[in-house]
């Protein structure tokens, strides 16, 4: 072994990012090796807490500290490892093994970016468009609590997961809540149309007025909150707005340090990116050139990269992985069907009210590749997970 390497072996592995899969990675590997040196670098104050908690926890009178399970002392000394809080990383050097944090050199043996995501931003129109709020953690979380203080409505701009789990937990909490989207139909990349419907329905009877197929057009400021100008003309007025559209990874760090990225930091099936010893996973990765944003891809790409940074190369291989929609007012659990497929739909699947199944198959084989359940429905879970894991052994066999 040459002098460099031993050197480098030396150096902590680096976890930018203290997310869920910056701390899954950190725990994981922790476990495998209770040697190895690691420093995690956050932005903010370094406290673990669930994210998906942000977007139902004001019905359960959740603060922002409520939500935090531990604070980056606990962590670090739960890994036995060093959590340095509100640390800008500059740049990466991968040639020299290097990052600029806050105007210091930092050395790794090995790189890991968990740096997460952005919300995107509408180009919209008005005067109060630069005071729409969002919600990616929990400094955003306590600044929406703080705004909501004394008002009784919100407009949602977005219907996918995130905007649908604010809107019921905002009406559980007393809120009017507006949510408008463009799309077709509610949760339009998750549900078929007529799946959309009926989970429209059963939020709308909960007092969630839908603005489906609108876009807005212009935020004004008005004498109490905010006119939002539809691109219909229409116009919805609210005291609070929150954009639920969607995250952008976060790659300037890796683009600059010359990272190839694609959609997010692309990846291998080891999350490897294209510079020596540097990986990436979570919201800012883009694995083998495919975002995977939700926790149960997280979790498993967190275990496998674990394992290859203890020294035992492990491919990511996905289960089949439900997402689970936190909408008690119309519960939905889907599995985003890979490849082309027909849907069949059967609404009274379920004699109840707000129920509906719909599962997907393949166009040449007809075997299940996903599904889509809401209401009492989502009981067929398990039976239908079954179905699609033997569906994928035998098409892996043939």
């Amino acid at each position: 072994m040459s002098s460099n390497e031993s050197n480098q072996m030396q150096e902590p592995v680096v976890i930018v990012g203290t997310g869920l899969a910056g701390y899954t990675v950190a725990r994981e590997l922790r476990k495998l090796d209770a040697a190895v040196p690691m420093i995690l670098l956050s932005q903010d104050n370094g406290s673990f807490y669930s994210k998906p908690m942000l977007s139902n926890a004001l019905a359960m009178k959740k603060d922002a500290r409520a939500l935090a399970s531990f604070d980056a002392a606990a962590m670090a000394q739960q890994l036995n490892a060093e959590v340095r809080t509100h640390q800008r990383v500059e740049r990466i050097l991968p040639g020299e093994h290097k990052i600029a944090v806050d105007g210091e050199p930092l050395r790794y043996s090995k790189l890991v970016l968990a740096t997460g995501a952005d919300p995107r931003r509408l180009r919209i129109d008005g005067d109060g468009a630069d005071q729409i709020l969002s919600v990616n953690d929990l400094a955003d979380y306590d600044r929406f609590r703080q705004a909501l203080a004394g008002c009784a409505s919100v407009a949602i701009l977005g219907a996918g997961l995130i905007g649908c789990e604010f809107a019921n937990d905002l009406c559980a909490a007393g809120y009017a809540v507006s949510l408008i989207d463009p799309a077709g139909s509610p949760l339009a990349r998750l549900l078929p149309e007529r799946v959309g419907a009926v989970f429209e329905k059963a939020l709308g009877e909960r007092g969630v007025r839908f603005h489906i197929g609108r876009g807005v057009a212009a935020v004004d400021r008005v004498l109490s909150g905010y006119r939002l100008t539809l691109d219909n003309g229409e116009a919805v007025v609210a005291d609070v707005v929150l954009s639920a559209i969607g995250l952008v990874p976060r790659t300037a760090l890796a683009s600059d340090a010359g990272i190839v990225v694609d959609q997010g930091i692309r990846t291998d099936a080891w999350c490897r990116t294209s510079a020596e010893d540097v990986y990436a996973l979570g919201d800012c990765a883009a694995l083998e050139g495919k975002v995977q944003p939700y926790v149960l891809p997280i979790m498993h790409a967190a275990r496998a990269l674990a394992r290859t940074l203890s020294g035992q190369p492990t491919r990511v291989e996905f289960p089949v992985m439900p997402v689970v929609i936190k909408t008690p007012a119309a519960p939905a659990v889907v599995v985003v069907p890979e490849g082309e497929g027909e849907w069949r739909i059967d609404s009274a699947s379920h004699d109840t009210v707000h129920s509906a199944r719909a599962v997907c198959h393949h166009l040449h084989s007809g075997q299940p590749i996903g599904f889509a359940l809401v209401g009492a429905a989502t009981a067929d879970k398990a039976a239908l997970l079954k179905e699609l894991a033997a569906a994928a052994a035998a098409a892996a066999a043939v």
